[in-house]
This record gives structure tokens, sequence and C-alpha cells, in this order.
């Protein structure tokens, strides 16, 4: 009996094996589907590109951003580019549907009141070289506007928007229903809601919550 029981540990061991591998395989597949699942409905992993969110983010950073969530003012958003398909940008919410938004001596009010750029105070620092068309200007500095004369001056807004609802704009000043009025943070450089016009919200792709790299600027927003 003793040398059947020694004759059948082999088997017992190989059966034990092949059970080790099944289940490994099975938990990596699952974390995979996990993180796919994740970054295909839950969260979004983005490279900055260019240098529109100066200092606040640089070319190349590296940002998680999470799908689906509540966007406030002062929110960092990724969204798709309405002038380049295909392409995404990295900008900061401004106007909220309804909001009235004006820049007056480099100062943007909201629904009259100031607004408090206080993530623009390490820009205002950096000037712009000599050969910028805003030389020696800050990084932060905002050229006057309301959505009123964007609506109807601006050459970009006339091929992006009907003549119907720019009317509309020019008359209430107002960030159309569904839609955002977006900055960047370096404006001076930035390709933002004054050229590209309104962003409707399923244009957001997602709020930029962590910067994971460089790991020396890793940041949770």
């Amino acid at each position: 009996m003793a040398e059947n029981k020694r004759r059948r540990r082999p088997q017992k061991e190989e059966e034990t094996g092949w059970k080790f591998w099944l289940q490994t395989i099975a938990m990596t597949v699952a974390i995979y589907a996990v993180f796919f699942l994740g970054f295909k409905f839950v969260l979004a992993n983005d490279q900055v590109s260019g240098p529109s969110m100066q200092p606040t983010f640089e070319d190349g950073d590296k940002v998680i951003a999470t799908r689906h969530s509540k966007i406030s003012r002062g929110d960092v958003v990724i969204l798709k580019a309405p002038d380049e398909p295909g392409s995404f940008y990295i900008k900061r919410v401004i106007g909220l549907p309804g909001d009235t938004v004006v820049s007056k001596n480099n100062k943007l009010y909201i629904n009259g009141k100031l607004y408090k750029e206080d993530f623009l105070k390490a820009g205002s620092k950096k000037k712009e070289p000599d050969t910028s068309l805003y030389a020696g200007k800050p990084y932060s500095y905002t050229y006057d506007f309301t959505l009123s004369m964007l609506a109807k001056n601006s050459p970009e807004y006339k091929e992006r928007f009907s003549e119907s609802y720019l009317k509309k704009v020019e008359q209430t000043n107002k960030v159309p229903a569904g839609t955002y009025f977006v900055l960047g943070d370096h404006r001076t450089v930035s390709k933002d809601s004054r050229i590209i016009g309104f962003i409707k919200k399923k244009s957001i792709v997602g709020e930029v919550k962590w910067r994971y790299w460089p790991l020396t600027r890793w940041t949770i927003f």
C-alpha cells in the first residue's frame, strides 16, 4: 500500500501545478481586463503636447483624467479638438453654460465678478521672448475680449457657428447651453475658446486628476 501511495504523488503534484498556472493565467487576464475596461470607460491616459498650458503643464507631461466627471470652473480637461479631427487639447474651464465672460485690463470677470486666477501666478513670472508678438508680456497676459465681441468679429467663429447662433451670443454675451468656454494657462500662445469657440460637453474626454510623469512633477489635481 505504501508503494502505491508513492506512485500516485507525482500525478497529484502535476494536477496541483496545472491548477496553479490556470489560476495565475486567469488572474492575469482578469487584471488586464480591469485595466482595459477602466481606461476605456472610467480613466483616460494622455500626454501633453505643446506649450499652451505652461507653466502648469509642460510639453511631454503624462496625465490621467477621469471620464464622466462633473465639470466645474477651474478644472483642467482633455477635449477633442474641434478644428483638428483626431487630436486632443488640454485646457482649463473658465466659463460654464449660461456664464458671461469678460476680459478687461488683463483680468477676467465671470458673471460680472472678478475671477481670481491663482493658478496663473507662476505664469505671471515668466515673460515672452523678444521674438514673440507679445514680447515682454507675462505668460498670463490675456487681451481684452467679451463673448459678444468674439461672436461679432471672430472669423473663426463665423466659420464654425451659424449666424443665428452667433447673433444670440452677441446679444447675451453668455456661454451657450451645453457648452464651455476654455482657456490655456499660457494665454499668449494658447489656441482656446477665443479661437476655436465653445466646447460641447460631449467633446470633453475627462478631467485631469493626476500628473504621473515626470516623477519630479508628480501632482494630484
